[in-house]
């Protein structure tokens, strides 16, 4: 294992009624002007939003809300949120929602505290945020990890550039899979998805064989596939979603990251695809694995080999991808990119713009040229 620093910096309040049970105690050593944020408005039909806010201001907390966040927020959006947080003088940001409200978020919390433009900042300056506003985040839709880590995915529609962004973690994540059972089947089974993708990711890094985290990344894949399929025969099974609310965390908290070198070439290619098209996340990296396996599968045959056998019960790294593939049909998840739901047609114009222009990671089992992600892209077609 190569050296490494971990250090968990988000309090993880877990369980059914945790937030009844825990946030007054979580938001008591921050300031007194909160600021709510959601998305579309849906915690409000589920009776969330009231339970919540009743909560803070039973601690005294006056509350500002800021909805609206959409799936893939975008760098506007973050603006909008941070102008209302210097407005309003906010002390502490609580973030409701899936990855995308929270991911929101983080850089709404860091924006608020500087006057540079974030983007310039970070992008070209290479500089990162170390004044935030405080944050917690209470997790209605699982799957993308994002409330234990700092890290960040934003959509700057004008530059058509959707990655990363950097700042603080939040500072406790409530995880109750009551909350998540209003949740329309897709929607769970495609974040359910990105949980796997990202352990996946995690695992065909370029790095040693003989790994701890590699050990972990793939208890996490078989307990994300187990629970993926209880969730296909029984949607309202609470024990499969709690398990998928802690395999996400997981799967994201740098945990199976220490040590090695991760992948996520998959990711940077969905990136793209998303901020070209706004499709859902979860279901892009559906279409795109089975074709990138295809491509990699040569080049990190033991790892795939491994996968293979301890995660879907194949006997060859090729059947492995292979059975990722069925188990992706199993599950409904689109295969081609004409499945996808998108604001503009896919065409091989498009994708030729997505491989041009995504992030090619260098440090995979074998680092892909352009034209090869073209290839790929066009594959899923």
């Amino acid at each position: 294992m190569k050296k490494f620093v971990y250090e968990y910096k988000t309090k993880v309040y877990f369980g059914q009624g945790a937030a009844k049970e825990h946030l007054e105690e979580a938001v008591s050593a921050y300031g007194n002007r909160v600021m709510l944020a959601y998305g579309g408005g849906s915690i409000k039909k589920n009776g969330i939003y009231e339970e919540l806010r009743l909560i803070l201001e039973h601690t005294g907390k006056t509350v500002i809300d800021f909805s609206g966040i959409m799936s893939n927020p975008t760098y506007k959006k973050v603006q909008e949120g941070a102008n209302l947080a210097k407005k309003e003088k906010i002390d502490f940001i609580l973030a409701v929602g899936g990855g995308s409200v929270i991911d929101c978020c983080k850089i709404i919390a860091a924006q608020a505290k500087t006057e540079k433009d974030l983007w310039e900042m970070e992008m070209i300056q290479h500089q990162y945020p170390t004044d935030v506003i405080p944050m917690g985040a209470v997790v209605t839709a699982s799957g993308t990890g994002a409330e234990m880590n700092g890290g960040a995915v934003i959509t700057n529609e004008e530059k058509q550039i959707k990655t990363g962004m950097i700042a603080e973690p939040p500072r406790f994540a409530i995880l109750d899979p009551d909350y998540t059972m209003s949740v329309p089947h897709m929607q769970v089974i495609s974040g359910a998805f990105d949980t796997l993708s990202h352990a996946m990711e995690t695992y065909f890094g370029n790095s040693d064989q003989d790994n701890v985290s590699d050990d972990v990344a793939l208890a996490i894949m078989r307990n994300t596939v187990v629970n993926m399929r209880r969730l296909i025969n029984n949607i309202d099974d609470i024990e499969a979603r709690g398990n998928l609310m802690w395999d996400s965390a997981m799967a994201e908290n740098g945990i199976l990251k220490v040590g090695r070198v991760t992948d996520f070439q998959a990711h940077q290619i969905e990136h793209q695809l998303g901020a070209f098209t706004d499709c859902n996340h979860g279901q892009g990296l559906a279409v795109i694995h089975p074709a990138y396996y295809r491509h990699i599968v040569k080049d990190a045959k033991e790892k795939f080999n491994r996968f293979a056998k301890e995660v879907f019960h194949a006997d060859t790294a090729e059947k492995g991808v292979e059975a990722l593939t069925d188990f992706i049909k199993e599950c409904k998840l689109p295969t081609k990119m004409k499945e996808l739901k998108s604001k503009v047609e896919i065409t091989p114009e498009i994708l030729s713009k997505v491989a041009q222009t995504c992030n090619v990671i260098p440090c995979n089992p074998r680092e892909l040229s352009r034209d090869e992600i073209y290839d790929i892209l066009m594959e899923c077609m």
